[in-house]
């Protein structure tokens, strides 16, 4: 078993109001009493009670590294192992929860929408079951929401889209189904979004174009419909795109002219979907592309001669489409389909 967590605690010294165990006028032992101090403060309760109910509902898989009733410690105890607080005038609360690779076996545990100053929620690599509770949406100061690698299900919830401060989320490697909530488009914040290998359908809502800091977007390997003309619309979403990841899906249609608007993208894997048409030469015009995975859909034509010129470009995949021949891909990657070494560089 390996349990890889983070146990610290932060604090505010010049704000400290908490009961301090002993008085001291030498400079040298100042620090040192205010540990002591910090270490008498209380936590709230809503967070004690939140705590220790995830500890009843865990079982023993992390019970033995959870010792005291006190989450952030409790005198001579230090705080539980992946529990991080932070001070807050005579209290402290819980502002990090990161119990990951730990086997933790049913259903989400609900009491953690209780920790209402949580800005980061890492469970990933467990074994939870289950749907995520609207109640998430309580977590007004959530940065971090960490999820993947579970047996989590059902749809994914629109209240997930109520947490504005959500800068990563990661929920891929799960059995997520139906649309992907329109209400993600809330997340101004967001900059890494990872709802790949899951069995979501539909449509990308076109609006998470509208999110001006989202660097990642990877929705891979699900049963999403569309057409990449719909999600880029008129070329002025996504300004910030660095990876667009879209492979193993159902999308269909051509490769837009508007595909070259997006100036940061760096990754654009199409692989194994249903797409048709020529490769239209304006991808040559995105500046800092370095990898183009179009294999295994159904484009035709010739592939554009910037791209042997393009001075980033690393890898062009192009194996399984209907290209004329000579059509060659581009870097040292394995040719999955194509026998003939005139493909091969």
């Amino acid at each position: 078993m390996i349990w890889v967590a983070r146990a610290t605690i932060g604090f505010f010294f010049p704000r400290s109001r908490c009961r301090m165990a002993g008085s001291a006028t030498l400079a040298s032992v100042a620090f040192f009493v205010f540990l002591l101090g910090f270490a008498q403060c209380k936590t709230v309760k809503r967070d004690v009670k939140a705590l220790n109910e995830i500890k009843a509902s865990l079982g023993w898989r992390v019970v033995y590294a959870w010792v005291g009733d006190d989450p952030c410690g409790d005198g001579d105890l230090p705080p539980w192992s992946g529990v991080t607080c932070l001070q807050q005038g005579d209290y402290r609360v819980v502002t990090e929860l990161e119990v990951y690779a730990v086997s933790i076996v049913g259903p989400f545990p609900i009491a953690v929408t209780n920790l209402l100053d949580l800005t980061r929620l890492d469970l990933h690599n467990n074994k939870l079951t289950g749907p995520i509770p609207p109640q998430i949406g309580q977590l007004k100061h959530l940065k971090i929401l960490n999820l993947r690698w579970n047996k989590l299900q059902d749809a994914i919830p629109p209240e997930i889209g109520e947490l504005k401060k959500l800068t990563h989320l990661y929920l891929s490697f799960n059995n997520f189904k139906g649309d992907i909530p329109v209400e993600l488009a809330n997340l101004q914040e967001l900059r890494y979004l990872y709802l790949h290998e899951n069995r979501l359908s539909g449509k990308i809502p076109l609006e998470l174009g509208n999110l001006k800091y989202l660097r990642h977007l990877d929705v891979g390997n699900n049963h999403l419909t569309g057409t990449l003309r719909d999600l880029i619309r008129n070329g002025d979403g996504f300004p910030s795109l660095r990876n667009l990841y879209l492979n193993n899906n159902q999308m269909s249609g051509g490769l837009p002219d508007q595909l070259a608007n997006l100036t940061n993208l760096e990754i654009l894997y199409l692989s194994y979907n249903k797409m048709i048409g020529p490769v239209t030469p304006k991808l040559v015009e995105i500046p800092r592309l370095t990898n183009l995975y179009l294999d295994h859909n159904a484009f035709t034509g010739r592939i554009p001669d910037g791209f042997y010129k393009h001075p980033f470009l690393k890898e062009l995949y192009i194996e399984g489409n209907q290209f004329k021949p000579g059509a060659k891909p581009k870097g040292n990657h394995k040719v999955l389909d194509l026998i003939d070494t005139e493909f091969l560089f």
